[in-house]
C-alpha cells in the first residue's frame, strides 16, 4: 500500500469533481470548487473520519469493497479505478469478476437522470449501481453476495421475490430472464462464472431447468412491466436498456407508462426511503 500516493490521488480526484456532477446543489457560500470530504463520505457510504485518514495517509489498508465505493463516489474512469486499487495494494477487479464495478460513464448517466429510476447491471443481471429513484422504486440491490447477486438466481430460488410481480406476468418474466441468460452464455461460452451459475440454477430449480431446456434466446432492450409496490401500489413502467459496445454492462431506465404510474412515482420520491423488500425483479 502506497499511502502517500493514495492520499494525494484521492485529494486531487475529490478536488476535480464538481458538485453538480454528483447531484449536489451549490450554495452561495461554498468556498471550494470540488467536493468536500463529508460529501465523498456520504456518496461512498463511509465515515468522514476514514476519508480524512485516507487523505492524510494514516489509514489502514482499505478493502476492495471500500475502494469500489470510493471509485463510484469519485466517478473514476476504468484506468483511474485500476490505479486506485494498485495504490491501495490490491489487484484491480477482473473484467468479469465478482467485484466488478459500474463504468464511470454509466455512473454519470445515473446522476444526470435524476428522478428517473435507473440502474447499471452486468450482463449476468448483477446490479452494480442505482440512483436514488431506483432504490425507492425497487429497493437496494447492491449489497448481495454470492449467487444472490444475480436477479435470475433470486427469482428462481426465492419465492418471495416474485411477490412484486402480478401473477399473470410472472411466467413471462421467468422466460425473459432465462432467455437473456442464455444469450449471455452464448457470448461467454468458455467462462466458468456463467457455466457455474447455470449449473447451480439447474440444480436448484425445476422451473429453471424446464425453461433452460427450451433454448430460447433474447437480449432485452425494451420491455413493459408492472410493479406491485408495497407503499404506492400498482405501477406500470416502461423499461429501456442501453448496452455498452462490449455488451458487458447495461443501463436500465424505467419510466412511467401512464399518468397513474407517473403520479405514484412522484409520490414515492416525496415519501423517501423506508424499509423495502429486497429482490424486486428489476431486469
Amino acid at each position: 500500500m502506497r499511502r502517500d500516493e493514495l492520499a494525494d490521488f484521492l485529494r486531487r480526484r475529490r478536488a476535480a469533481i464538481r458538485p453538480a456532477e454528483v447531484g449536489i446543489a451549490v450554495g452561495p457560500r461554498r468556498r471550494t470548487a470540488g467536493l468536500r470530504r463529508e460529501e465523498v463520505a456520504m456518496l461512498a457510504g463511509m465515515s468522514i473520519d476514514y476519508v480524512v485518514r485516507l487523505e492524510q495517509g494514516r489509514s489502514s489498508q482499505p478493502s476492495t469493497q471500500l475502494l469500489g465505493a470510493l471509485a463510484r463516489a469519485l466517478r473514476l474512469s476504468d484506468d483511474e479505478r485500476d490505479h486506485l486499487f494498485h495504490l491501495a495494494g490490491h489487484q484491480p477487479p477482473p473484467a468479469d469478476g465478482v467485484t466488478r464495478l459500474a463504468r464511470a460513464g454509466l455512473i454519470r448517466m445515473l446522476d444526470l437522470l435524476g428522478d428517473t429510476p435507473a440502474l447499471v447491471l452486468s450482463d449476468l443481471g448483477e446490479v452494480l449501481a442505482q440512483n436514488r429513484a431506483a432504490i425507492l422504486l425497487t429497493g437496494d440491490h447492491t449489497g448481495f453476495t454470492g449467487d444472490q447477486r444475480y436477479v435470475v438466481y433470486r427469482w428462481f430460488t426465492n419465492p418471495t421475490v416474485r411477490a412484486v410481480c402480478p401473477p399473470e406476468e410472472q411466467r413471462h418474466q421467468s422466460r425473459q430472464l432465462v432467455a437473456d441468460l442464455r444469450a449471455a452464455a452464448g457470448r461467454r461460452s468458455d467462462d466458468p462464472t456463467i457455466a457455474g451459475l447455470v449449473d447451480r440454477l439447474r440444480a436448484a430449480s425445476a422451473d429453471f431447468r424446464q425453461l433452460w431446456a427450451e433454448h430460447e434466446v433474447a437480449v432485452r432492450r425494451a420491455d413493459r412491466k408492472t410493479l406491485l409496490h408495497p407503499r404506492v401500489g400498482r405501477m406500470v413502467m416502461d423499461c429501456e436498456t442501453l448496452v455498452t459496445p462490449d455488451q458487458g454492462q447495461q443501463l436500465l431506465v424505467l419510466t412511467p407508462a401512464n399518468a397513474e404510474a407517473r403520479e405514484r412515482l412522484e409520490l414515492l420520491l416525496v415519501l423517501g426511503i423506508e424499509e423495502f423488500p429486497t429482490g424486486t425483479p428489476v431486469q
